[in-house]
């Protein structure tokens, strides 16, 4: 079995008064947070700014302090089977406008209502909730 691990960000941005959470549409035609593989010399927040940087452009991110969220998956590549560990940060940005990479195929920001149901995986559904329930915390 192969052993990955990957970090991303959950990101929102307020706009007026709503707290609005970006998704990504991947290839495989489920929608989910910007995220990647670690290379070797990174650290979990190196990687997730970096993806976050290539996926979308943002450049703009201020983590919440205390966010760390990790899910694990198996899945096949290849014939293989992968076990995949991923750890989400949560980040805000003041970025509308993103510019995704060829990885991916769409994107939207959405309130949280919306993201729940848009987001495809229950790991991700879970994650989505406990970021908004620190946002719901701390943040409105």
């Amino acid at each position: 079995m192969i052993e990955e691990t990957s970090a991303g960000i959950v990101v929102f941005r307020r706009e007026n008064s709503e707290i609005l959470f970006l998704l990504l549409h991947y290839p495989s035609g489920h929608w989910d947070f910007v995220k990647g593989k670690m290379e070797k010399t990174e650290t979990t927040h190196q990687t997730a700014i970096r993806e976050t940087k290539e996926e979308t452009g943002i450049t703009d991110i201020e983590f919440l302090n205390d966010f760390e969220e990790w899910i694990e998956y198996n899945f096949q590549f290849q014939g293989e089977l992968v076990h995949k560990k991923v750890v989400f940060f949560l980040g805000e940005t003041k970025t509308k406008d993103i510019l995704i990479s060829h990885e991916h195929l769409d994107y939207t920001w959405m309130s949280y209502v919306d993201a729940m149901d848009k987001t495809t995986f229950d790991n991700a559904k879970t994650v989505l909730t406990k970021a908004y329930s620190v946002l719901k915390t701390f943040h409105l």
